[in-house]
């Protein structure tokens, strides 16, 4: 019963800098692990970064050191603040939830996805 939007998406160029963001509904978002992923055309989807339910991070290297993730559980948000942005960034981004039991998922839901364009 997880609902997942995401918002932010958009172009920008070279080095620009976008924020997305996810809200959930349907849980107790507390107890959800969160992750933004992304397809690019023609391409598989990837992960892109990650935060456990205490806060933890894990990036992708693609993207380590330019991106951000972070959570609010007072406002059932997961934000991905992307700065440096290369054209490789390009792709439609998908806020992910799991429930996972220790290193077991149990559930996973996916948004709808928003598209970033990095472009000149």
């Amino acid at each position: 019963q997880v609902q997942l939007g995401e918002s932010g998406g958009g172009s920008v160029q070279p080095g620009g800098s976008l924020r997305l963001s996810c809200a959930a509904s349907g849980s107790i978002f507390s107890t959800l692990y969160m992750a933004w992923y992304r397809q690019a055309p023609g391409k598989q989807r990837e992960l892109v970064a990650s935060i456990s339910t205490d806060g933890n991070e894990i990036y992708s290297d693609s993207v380590k050191g330019r991106f951000t993730i972070s959570r609010d559980n007072a406002k059932n948000t997961v934000d991905l603040e992307m700065n440096s942005l290369k054209p490789e960034d390009t792709a439609v981004y998908y806020c992910q939830a799991r429930i996972r039991v220790e290193m077991v998922t149990i559930f996973t839901y996916w948004g709808q996805g928003t598209q970033v364009t990095v472009s000149s």
